[in-house]
């Protein structure tokens, strides 16, 4: 069977009060209509058509890896007329998905479920929900075969009762769609085309209806303002949390747990509160994550241990490594295994070699270290002149003194040591001590002079 997909995203979502199309606000760190779109896909459509108004003209690029064919609905005149805008770009023997942009939960099974109830009629994904209200209702007959769609506008006071609500996910052949859809009409209280008045079409010519409840009702919620937006964050991000405690990992609260990418977890790793992962990320073993950690694109090696509020960005981390607490490690830094480092320490675009120390309060950027070297607290690196960058080079086994300045380009030789407080401008040698201080002068009586001024 070859599918074709439609993805209504021309909701001007007024009510989220903002001047960005209400499909380009994020779930999980992605559009929702990134994600909905990465659904479908799974399905491999022959062609996906998104249908947008023209508040959303302009991000065309962002989805160039998808290959969609935009079709444009100029006015929104309901859910029935955005269908009807895609249809002339539908091949006749293809059989149509119909999903929404605003929708960023549902799951490629619920999907397939409802193709292949689509098959020989009309395909339908409901829910029961715990509050149906505002809600479309699906109406069944004494049969349980279900004859008709109420919107919330246009129901009678017996049907609130009914709990089953339509998700507005339809699939059908475009020949039925062709044929039913242009005879809809927008004789309700909205005054627009419903696509579910499909259903009553249907019945009334005999075609069969299928209505398949979705797992969880919770994959089918739409996002119209940022109160729901927040709801449907947290459901994400629970099943984020989920999938990670099934593979393994400890997580204190899932409730305050963000996972904006993709993980790889090993074995026995755990995550304390408010951890925030993006990006691509792959944990070892026994890997333990401190609370209030931001991670973006790292690998972090088994046995290794990120102590709270620290950041670590496009970096590697070695095995049985100590980062934190409040440290930041930015981008292009690798730590090879055994290197400890403490708070308040940023390292940038640097290398660190196995059993490097750097305690506290130090800056250490484009730079590379040896093995066994000590970065004595308040020591930095100089690497920027006003216009380049420059590396700074530290051998095996050096002993860097405490508020150092080591201005780059330069070169410490391996077994060498810098005296605390120096500023160093040229390169030391192999086994070296180094002092570059003012000399210290001492004024008696200066202190009581200095205390009256």
């Amino acid at each position: 069977m070859q599918i074709e997909v439609i993805v209504l995203a021309a909701g001007q979502g007024t009510r989220m009060t903002s001047r960005i199309p209400k499909v380009l606000h994020t779930v999980g760190g992605k559009p929702m209509l990134t994600r909905v779109l990465e659904t479908v896909n799974s399905l491999s459509p022959s062609q996906t058509h998104v249908v947008i108004g023209d508040n959303a003209s302009g991000f065309h690029s962002l989805y160039d890896e998808f290959h969609v064919n935009w079709v444009h609905q100029s006015e929104q005149l309901g859910t029935g007329h955005a269908v009807l805008q895609a249809l002339p770009y539908l091949n006749e023997g293809s059989h149509a998905l119909v999903v929404y942009g605003d929708c960023p939960l549902v799951k490629p099974s619920t999907l397939k479920r409802c193709t292949v109830e689509g098959q020989d009629g009309v395909g339908l994904v409901s829910a029961v929900v715990p509050d149906p209200f505002g809600l479309g209702r699906i109406i069944r007959n004494p049969s349980g075969e279900v004859e008709a769609i109420i919107e919330q506008t246009d129901i009678s006071s017996d049907q609130c009762a009914i709990d089953e609500i339509n998700s507005g996910i339809l699939s059908a052949s475009v020949g039925f769609l062709s044929e039913y859809l242009p005879r809809l009409t927008d004789n309700n209280a909205q005054g627009e085309i419903y696509l579910t008045d499909l259903v009553a079409e249907a019945v009334s010519k005999g075609v069969q209806v299928n209505a398949i409840q979705a797992t969880d009702y919770r994959e089918v919620l739409g996002v119209n303002d940022r109160i729901q937006l927040a709801q449907v964050e947290r459901i994400f991000q629970q099943r984020q949390a989920e999938d990670l405690m099934k593979q393994g990992v400890s997580i204190a609260d899932p409730s305050r747990f963000d996972c904006r990418g993709s993980v790889k977890a090993g074995m026995d790793c755990s995550m304390d509160i408010n951890v925030i992962l993006e990006g691509d990320i792959e944990l070892g073993d026994n890997v333990q994550i401190g609370s209030n950690c931001i991670l973006r694109n790292v690998q972090i090696a088994s046995n290794t241990i990120i102590k709270e509020n620290t950041v670590i960005e496009d970096a590697k981390i070695g095995r049985e490594c100590s980062v934190g607490p409040f440290a930041r490690i930015r981008p292009g830094t690798t730590l090879d295994d055994n290197v400890g480092i403490g708070n308040f320490v940023e390292i940038k675009n640097s290398q660190l070699a196995s059993g490097v120390k750097a305690a506290h309060l130090a800056y250490l950027g484009d730079t590379e270290i040896g093995t066994d070297t000590n970065i004595g607290a308040g020591a930095i690196t100089c690497n920027y002149d006003g216009k380049d960058k420059h590396r700074t080079i530290i051998g095996d086994n050096v002993f860097i003194g405490s508020n150092s300045s080591l201005i780059a380009p330069i070169t410490i030789e391996s077994g060498s040591a810098v005296a605390a407080g120096s500023s160093i401008t040229r390169n030391v040698d192999t086994d070296a001590l180094v002092i570059e201080r003012a000399e210290q002068r001492v004024v008696k009586g200066g202190g009581t002079r200095f205390r009256r001024r």
